[in-house]
């Protein structure tokens, strides 16, 4: 992207933001990646290097699906996966920026992040809908009922207590109802568990998009991809479509496009979201 065209269109996407009636902040991997949240690369190295020498594991990502053979291996990779991705704070004030920059606005956000980032940097929860699920809630695998179950001072005890690779056997849970063993609550299948909490909050989505059916609304998509494009950038595509008052926005590195029939209310950047934010500020 040429200087003049970045610029151009950075001054459209501010003017966009404040003349918003109403924005709809469509958040994916790319936002926490810009905050520092890197699953790949010197910060995998130095986290779960022996796990790498292991087993060749090269990323978080892919880590998640190891077929690991006992469930002690399993949750020694998995709490320091959640500690570093949920516990520990981000190495930059990303999330801090955009909520700066939404201060004083209406506005709510749809993610499919699972670090809970946005609370951590003082998101209010009633404005967010983590529909993927979260890291630090553990559910049945069963599922036999429909509770999750907050896992912080689980968590913190198997990083403290983990040795090769292993967490003491006593340290790894098991559902209270049924004995089945527990799971991360994270949408991969029918068996992901969407609770109380997950229904009021999709609930407050849905209303939230009802009272804006019309008018000057942004749909502001930050580090959205193609993994799953039917959860944000499809319906953020279909509303602006329908709404001829609507803006489409989309700030992604290496990943920032939009679709030919609203291309005139479009705002494209292909650049940092991290410095992009700074800028707007």
């Amino acid at each position: 992207m040429t200087g003049n065209r970045y610029g151009n269109d950075l001054g459209r996407l501010k003017e966009a933001i404040e003349s918003a009636d109403a924005i709809v902040v469509g958040a994916g991997a790319g936002l926490s990646t810009a905050a520092g949240f890197t699953y790949a690369g010197e910060r995998f190295e130095r986290l779960f290097g022996d796990f790498a020498a292991k087993y060749g594991i090269r990323d978080m990502y892919s880590g998640g699906f190891f077929p690991f053979a006992a469930p002690e291996e399993r949750w020694a990779w998995w709490s320091r996966h959640i500690w570093c991705n949920r516990y520990e704070p981000a190495p930059k004030d990303t999330y801090g920026k955009l909520l700066e920059l939404l201060d004083g606005r209406d506005f709510f956000v749809l993610t499919t992040n699972v670090d809970h980032q946005f609370q951590q940097a003082g998101f209010p929860r009633e404005r967010l809908f983590y529909t993927q699920g979260d890291y630090g809630l553990w559910q049945c695998s069963e599922p036999c009922h429909d509770i999750t179950y907050d896992n912080y001072a689980a968590v913190k005890r198997m990083v403290e207590e983990q040795r090769d690779m292993r967490v003491p056997s006593e340290l790894v849970p098991t559902c209270p109802r049924c004995g089945k063993p527990m799971t991360m609550n994270l949408r991969a299948d029918g068996t992901f568990v969407e609770d109380a909490g997950w229904r009021a909050a999709a609930a407050r989505y849905r209303a939230f998009l009802e009272a804006h059916e019309t008018g000057r609304v942004l749909y502001l998509e930050l580090g959205v991809g193609m993994n799953t494009p039917i959860i944000i950038k499809y319906p953020f595509y279909r509303r602006v479509y329908e709404n001829p008052e609507a803006i489409y926005a989309c700030v992604n590195y290496g990943e920032a496009y939009t679709a030919v029939e609203i291309r005139d209310r479009s705002i494209v950047l292909d650049a940092d979201i991290d410095a992009v934010l700074g800028e707007l500020l």
